[in-house]
């Protein structure tokens, strides 16, 4: 596995950072649609033992292991439904505002489309030469995103007229392990 660059992460983003609600509202209605069927992989991020978060340019998915290398396999109980974290990578530069990418803690980050809608629990995804499939976990804000992104850009996630296009992301598990690579293509198989 080859890493871009190792950054590290206290408890919280920068408050400077912190976008209201309405600069994330217009943000949001100012993103280009994201594809359906066939994305990309944006990027990579482990989350290592110390807290600090390691870019990649190609990384294992494993059945077993999820990410491999990542926090998850270190958590107990592991919870198979969370074994990848996903998260549109358009969204995730929105809420960060110029912090690292890695800073919201998901390990992927894809120009896909990720709401409910396209990718209802279920669905398989081929990503690089994995195979992945979509659980039916939700993936909501939490204290430490709170904490890294502000009050508003946790109602922003949260919010119930916008919550089906999944804004804080979805989780998928590994069902057949491979290589991923960035900029790797997403196929969404129906």
């Amino acid at each position: 596995m080859s890493a871009l660059a190792r950054e590290p992460y206290g408890p919280r983003g920068d408050p400077g950072r912190h976008r209201s609600l309405a600069e994330l509202r217009s943000g949001l209605q100012a993103l280009a649609p994201e594809p359906m069927i066939r994305g990309s992989l944006a990027g990579i991020v482990r989350r290592l033992a110390d807290g600090s978060r390691e870019r990649l340019t190609e990384a294992e998915l494993c059945t077993e292991h999820g990410l491999v290398g990542d926090g998850w396999t270190r958590r107990r109980p592991r919870d198979p439904e969370a074994q990848i974290a996903v998260m549109r990578h358009a969204v995730a530069e929105l809420i960060g505002n110029g912090q690292p990418l890695g800073l919201s803690g998901d390990n992927l980050y894809v120009d896909l489309d990720i709401s409910a809608d396209n990718l209802p629990p279920g669905t398989h995804l081929r990503v690089g030469e994995a195979l992945v499939e979509v659980t039916p976990k939700p993936h909501n804000g939490c204290a430490k995103f709170h904490a890294r992104f502000g009050d508003d850009a946790l109602r922003f996630v949260q919010a119930a007229a916008t919550r089906r296009l999944n804004l804080r992301g979805i989780f998928w598990r590994v069902i057949e392990s491979g290589r991923i690579t960035a900029g790797a293509e997403i196929i969404v198989l129906r």
